[in-house]
C-alpha cells in the first residue's frame, strides 16, 4: 500500500514539476531613457538618469512590482539624432515609455514621433510651451515643469522686491524665448534690454558691459550648464554679484554649483524643488542620493526620481499590463505618489500643477555652497498654455 502511495507520488510530481517549469517568466517592461550624455551638457542628462535609476536599484530592478529594462542613449543634444534613437527604441527595441528629454529642442523633435506612435512620453526635464498648449498629447506626461514658470516665479520674485528695470539675457533657442519671454509678461517693470547668444557662448564680456552701462535693478538670465557656469564666472568677476542681484534660471542650480563654488554666492535660482524642502520623502530622497553618489542632488535628479516614483505607482495600478493604454494613461494622470517637491497633481496639459520657489546661493550647515529656499513664490500654479491644451 506505501508502495502504491509512493508510486503514485513520483507520478504526480513527474507531472506537475514540467508544467512549473515551463510556466514563462514575466517580460520586463522596457522603458528607453533619452538624454545629453556627453559634451559639456552631460551633467544634465548624467543627474537625470541617476535620479530615476535609483528607484529603480532600490527596487531590485523593478517599478510597481515588476521587472524594467532601461535602455540609455545618448543624444549628444542634436534632434535630429534624438529622433533617430526615439524610433530605434519604438520600432526595434519595443519600449512602452520614453523617459527624459534633457534640452526643449530635443523634446519638441522627439514629441510628435512618440506620442503618435501611441508611446508614453514621462518627460524629466525639457518642458516647452508649445506642447503645454495647442500641441499636447495624452501620451504626454511631464514631471518638471513648463519652462516659462520659473521664470514667471523669479518675474513675481522681482514684483516682490520692487525692482522697476531689468536687463535679460538668454541662449538663441526654443527655451531661451520661453524663459525670457515669460518673465518679460510677468513682470510690471521695465525690461531695459533682452539679449539673445548663440547655442553654448563661452565670452559674455561684451553682454557684461552692455549690462553695466544700462544700470538696471536685477539682471534675470537663463543659461543652463556650461553656459551658466562662464556666465555667472564672468558676471562675478565684473564685480556685478555685489551690485546688481543675479535672478537666474539653470544658472545657480544644483548641477552649476559644484564648478561655480563661492563666486555664485548671492544669486538667486526660480526651481520647483529643493534639497531643503522639509517632508518625508524629500528627506530620504537626499539622504539616500548623496549617500549613493556622494554629491548634493539636483533638481534635475528630483524630477527625475518622482518620474521614477510615477511610473512606479502607474505600474502597479495596472499589474504591469502596458499593453491597456487607457488604463495607464488614468493611472499615470492620477500621480498617486509622495512627490519629493511634497503637493504634486497633473494638470489637464498632463504638466505639473505645483509649488515654485525662489533660493539664493549659501553656505549650509555643512560648510557647502548650496540652495537655501527664502520664499514661495507661485503657489498651487498652473502654467498659462494649460487653456490652449483641449485635454481634459
Amino acid at each position: 500500500m506505501n508502495m502504491r502511495k509512493t508510486l503514485s507520488a513520483i507520478v504526480l510530481t513527474a507531472c506537475v514539476v514540467p508544467a512549473a517549469l515551463s510556466a514563462p517568466a514575466q517580460t520586463p517592461v522596457k522603458i528607453g531613457f533619452i538624454g545629453e550624455l556627453s559634451g559639456p551638457q552631460a551633467v544634465l542628462g548624467q543627474d537625470q538618469y541617476d535620479g530615476f535609476m535609483m528607484l529603480v536599484e532600490r527596487n531590485g530592478g523593478k517599478l510597481g512590482g515588476v521587472s524594467v529594462q532601461v535602455i540609455k542613449e545618448d543624444t549628444q543634444l542634436k534632434p535630429e539624432l534624438a529622433v533617430q534613437l526615439v524610433k530605434k527604441l519604438i520600432d526595434k527595441e519595443r519600449v512602452s515609455i520614453v523617459l527624459g528629454a534633457t534640452f526643449s529642442n530635443v523634446m519638441m523633435a522627439i514629441h510628435k514621433p512618440v506620442t503618435e506612435a501611441k508611446v508614453f512620453l514621462v518627460g524629466s526635464l525639457g518642458g516647452p510651451s508649445p506642447i503645454a498648449g495647442a500641441q499636447c498629447s495624452a501620451y504626454q506626461f511631464i514631471t518638471s515643469f513648463q519652462q516659462d514658470a520659473t521664470a514667471v516665479a523669479q518675474a513675481e520674485y522681482a514684483n516682490q522686491r520692487g525692482f522697476k528695470k531689468v536687463f535679460m539675457l538668454g541662449p538663441n533657442y526654443q527655451a531661451g524665448k520661453d524663459f525670457l519671454g515669460g518673465f518679460r509678461r510677468a513682470f510690471k517693470g521695465e525690461i531695459v534690454d533682452e539679449i539673445y547668444t548663440a547655442m553654448n557662448a563661452i565670452d559674455f564680456s561684451a553682454e557684461l558691459t552692455q549690462v553695466a552701462a544700462a544700470r538696471p535693478d536685477a539682471v534675470f538670465v537663463f543659461y543652463p550648464g556650461a553656459m551658466g557656469i562662464n556666465f555667472v564666472r564672468q558676471y562675478n568677476q565684473a564685480g556685478l554679484m555685489k551690485t546688481t542681484p543675479l535672478l537666474a534660471v539653470g544658472a545657480v542650480d544644483g548641477s552649476t554649483l559644484p564648478a561655480l563654488q563661492h563666486a555664485a554666492l548671492g544669486a538667486y535660482n526660480g526651481a520647483v524643488w529643493g534639497p531643503d524642502l522639509d517632508n518625508a520623502a524629500n528627506r530620504r530622497f537626499v539622504e539616500d542620493f548623496e549617500r549613493k553618489y556622494n554629491r548634493i542632488p539636483t533638481q534635475f535628479a528630483a524630477q527625475s526620481y518622482d518620474a521614477a516614483q510615477l511610473i512606479d505607482s502607474a505600474l502597479a495600478k495596472v499589474g504591469g499590463d502596458v499593453g491597456n493604454a487607457e488604463a495607464l494613461r488614468a493611472a499615470l494622470k492620477a500621480a498617486d505618489f509622495a512627490s519629493v517637491r511634497g503637493k504634486f497633481r497633473f494638470g489637464n496639459n498632463q504638466f505639473p500643477v505645483q509649488d515654485y520657489f525662489i533660493q539664493q546661493v549659501a553656505l549650509d550647515a555643512n560648510g557647502r555652497v548650496n540652495l537655501k529656499t527664502v520664499a514661495t513664490s507661485l503657489k498651487d500654479f498652473t502654467d498659462e498654455h494649460a487653456s490652449k491644451c483641449p485635454l481634459k
